[in-house]
């Protein structure tokens, strides 16, 4: 004779399979998020080509290297200002301007 499982015991288990499908849902969040931080780390926001690391007069910048586009991390928009109070800002400008190349127009 087999018997009959309780009600108690049917929600413990339901209970139990619930919190386990949690707990993989949870995981597979977290690991969606952390490959697409992966995929965009270094990447130009504006067109998605790599991005290299350049130092200009001591604050690194990142710079695309298809589009020429520089990006500042955060800390380093307040040490570029502080260079200002040394008259650095025109000389990293300058830095970063020489960098740029002319990119050929398309078309004939």
């Amino acid at each position: 004779m087999s018997e009959k499982p309780s009600r108690n015991e049917e929600e413990y288990f339901a209970r139990q399979e619930a919190e386990r499908l949690q707990k993989l849902r949870q995981s597979a969040e977290k690991e969606r998020v952390s490959a697409a931080r992966e995929a965009h780390y270094m990447k130009c926001p504006k067109c998605g080509a790599d991005l290299a690391h350049e130092d200009l007069h001591g604050i690194e910048v990142d710079r695309c290297l298809d589009c020429q586009g520089v990006w500042l991390d955060h800390g380093e928009t307040e040490r570029l200002l502080a260079t200002r109070d040394a008259g650095g800002v025109g000389k990293i400008f300058q830095s970063l301007f020489r960098g740029v190349k002319a990119k050929p127009a398309d078309g004939p």
